[in-house]
């Protein structure tokens, strides 16, 4: 009797505890699913609008030394001066200060801030070199440094997306290199400096670089990207640098083979003609039994006529 009287608590007991661990489990699928949703939309890309044209946009004036070329626009304000030494090719327009170049500050302050604001952010413990990342945002809250390489994995995604956020300086070394790998696009890669940025002799740097106050771009060094400066000038030396231009997302469209459907000329033409000699023969036969029966027919005549000729006579 015992026994009968407590098993349907302990049921209860177990059915309660049950759904516990259910409901334990589907919070943490949720909050996993929800951790990842985020960090996959962490990173987006940031607008630069009039900005986008630019491949050197300054707030307080431009230095070229040695021969530059600039593969799109230039522009500074609220300071003009844009002082050459050397060569300076300019493959875009050189909007000075002008109109343009004022409407690209402001929407460069609005850059700004929308890099700095993404998140949620991945730590940035040590130098980037030797490092490959995967699409995201990446903050120090002070210094960036790149010696080396570093490579940026799409992962095959050609929209995957960079945010690089320093609280204080970008600097990187002599010869070091921003490597793009599985369909990575410097479009899509953005550096937030919270006051100036560097870039060493030689090196290979890919992105746009939105700084609080300025960039120096030394001897040599070629950039796929823009350097963009809020307040300060951008001082370059001998440099290429190229604006970073997304290549269109194609959509693989399946083809569907097409199959043409055998004719049947040949085959109706073939039995037409047979069924035409077919007829032919038959009219033939019926002519040639006609003919003999109508040769039948005067033969019995004229049997008919010889009897009764000798009948009579």
């Amino acid at each position: 009797m015992k026994l009968l009287k407590y098993v349907p608590g302990a049921r209860r007991a177990r059915l309660a505890a049950s759904s516990v661990t259910a409901l334990v489990a589907l919070f943490s699928a949720g909050l996993l699913i929800a951790l990842v949703s985020g960090a996959q939309a962490a990173a987006t890309s940031v607008p630069l609008g009039t900005a986008d044209s630019f491949v050197v946009l300054a707030g307080a004036g431009v230095t070229s030394t040695g021969p530059t070329t600039l593969n799109g626009d230039l522009g500074t304000f609220p300071t003009t001066s844009i002082s050459v030494t050397g060569k300076l090719t300019i493959n875009g327009v050189n909007h000075a200060g002008d109109a343009v170049t004022k409407g690209a500050k402001t929407d460069l302050v609005t850059a700004y801030n929308t890099a700095a604001g993404e998140g949620p952010t991945t730590p940035i413990s040590a130098d980037l070199g030797g490092q490959s990342l995967t699409p995201g945002v990446y903050n120090s809250a002070s210094s960036i440094g790149l010696t080396g390489t570093l490579t940026l994995n799409a992962g095959g995604d050609p929209s995957a997306v960079w945010v690089f956020q320093a609280g204080s300086t970008l600097t990187t070394a002599s010869a070091s290199e921003v490597k793009l790998f599985n369909g990575a696009q410097a479009c899509n890669v953005f550096w937030q400096v919270g006051s100036s940025a560097t870039l060493g002799t030689n090196s290979t740097f890919r992105g746009s670089v939105l700084a609080l106050t300025s960039i120096t771009a030394t001897t040599g060094a070629t950039i796929e990207g823009r350097l963009l400066a809020r307040n300060g000038a951008v001082t370059l030396d001998t440099n290429t640098i190229t604006k970073a231009t997304c290549a269109a997302v194609t959509a693989t469209t399946a083809t569907t083979a097409t199959t043409a459907t055998p004719t049947t000329t040949a085959t109706s033409t073939t039995t037409a003609s047979k069924n035409t000699a077919a007829a032919k023969k038959a009219a033939a036969a019926k002519k040639a039994a006609a003919a003999k029966k109508a040769a039948a027919a005067t033969s019995a005549k004229a049997r008919k006529a010889r009897r009764l000729a000798a009948f009579t006579g």
